[in-house]
């Protein structure tokens, strides 16, 4: 039987890591494994009753049909509010885009504006999807490592250095995934110095942590922060993370006119509207109460100071304490090299990764999937009960290797 006939651009991209991770730790559970899985980016939560509610609602009253191709205006309406109440951002509905999930927001933004060889600047750590995204959309990531003494935050010289004639767009993702690193308003107007300088670079920032933050950390958007990028921003963000609705896959963004109708454009080909029924959850989850969000992020707060402190006390583990979102990223530089429990030596994070889950049935995404090792990412967005036993089985996993 012939090979499939697969384009060039599909081999330019790998399959999502997370993703990946958390199909081996399913697998495995299957076959009666004890697996915790700190790999999947997603709050153990439930959604919250009254947008339930409104999904049934919308249920029963018929609901259910083709609605317009980029989001109900009850919804673009809610997400206007939602900018203006959090963000101070004004946008009108025709600025407004809504799509099925974060990921398409971000293709149908790369879709409607890059040409071969157009650049995308993409700060390392990152979330995994960014630079394939850009790929297979013919857009060429440019990966720029960011340090861990300075937060794993991009530097305006940093930056500057970065940017060249065929950068097309700069991706900003705070608070971040894998790392939980937030970008101050004083970081995000150090940043816009530099991008005023070069008015063909395009901002496209996900905040799609934005509630979900610490310390009495103060969050803000780049648009906000630098009111001259507003007119070349694109401003992402969703309900999945901090309304625990990851599988009601609705993400939303704010941008210029024509850009959000080139992206309307996209999707009229590709995808049609997100689900009505989600639609109208995400409208409840914009427009009712909020204080549910707090409470969470208490908890989410002492999961990270326990995971923190537990992997710190780890042999050869390095952790810094993350200004928000639900994920650490523990550098492992001490322990590569080493021998582990298969008698094989540790080349790198990939092989410690898999290595833990043979050894210990903890499964957690290596830092070669962010684009900076040695590393790994875990997610602390699971039951406290269970972060404590990963993280003593960590511990164990750590000390055996020699």
């Amino acid at each position: 039987m012939p090979d499939a006939p697969l384009s060039d651009n599909l081999n330019r991209v790998k399959p999502s890591a997370t993703l990946a991770v958390s199909q081996q730790a399913r697998e495995l559970k299957a076959q009666g494994v004890d697996v915790i899985g700190l790999g999947a980016g997603e709050p153990d939560f439930d959604t919250p009753d009254n947008i339930k509610a409104a999904a049934i609602r919308a249920i029963d009253e018929g609901k259910t049909k083709y609605t317009a191709v980029d989001g109900i205006p009850e919804l673009k309406e809610a997400i206007c509010q939602k900018f203006e109440r959090d963000n101070g951002l004004h946008y009108a509905p025709e600025q407004i885009n809504v799509s099925p999930g974060g990921k398409p927001v971000i293709f149908n933004a790369f879709l409607a504006t890059l040409n071969p060889g157009d650049e995308v600047l993409v700060p390392a750590p990152y979330w995994v999807s960014y630079p394939d995204i850009a790929k297979l959309c013919g857009g060429s990531p440019r990966i720029i490592e960011t340090q861990i003494e300075n937060g794993f935050k991009l530097t305006p010289e940093e930056l500057e250095a970065a940017i060249t004639p065929r950068s097309k767009w700069l991706i900003l993702n705070s608070p971040s995934n894998p790392t939980g690193a937030a970008y101050s308003r004083e970081d995000l107007e150090a940043l816009g110095e530099v991008l005023l300088k070069y008015p063909h670079v395009w901002v496209l920032t996900d905040d799609m942590y934005e509630h979900l933050i610490y310390d009495g950390f103060k969050f803000y958007t780049i648009a906000q922060a630098v009111p001259a990028l507003y007119d070349r921003t694109l401003t992402m963000n969703g309900v999945s993370k901090s309304y625990a609705m990851t599988g009601w896959r609705i993400g939303y963004a704010g941008g210029p006119k024509d850009l959000i109708a080139g992206m309307r454009k996209v999707m009229s080909q590709s995808t049609s509207n997100p689900t009505s029924v989600s639609q109208w959850a995400a409208v409840e989850a914009l427009n009712g109460p909020q204080d549910f969000i707090a409470t969470r992020n208490e908890v989410f707060r002492e999961r990270r100071d326990l995971v923190v402190a537990m992997l710190n006390q780890a042999n050869g583990l390095a952790c810094r304490t993350p200004e928000g979102a639900f994920y650490v990223y523990p550098d492992c530089a001490a322990l590569i090299g080493r021998t582990g429990p298969s008698g094989a030596v540790i080349e790198n994070d990939t092989m410690l990764a898999s290595e833990l889950l043979a050894d210990q049935a903890v499964a957690v995404v290596p830092g070669a999937a962010f684009g900076m090792s040695p590393a790994f990412r875990v997610s602390y967005a699971t039951s406290t009960e269970l972060l404590q036993k990963a993280c003593e089985r960590i511990q164990k996993f750590c000390a055996s290797l020699r």
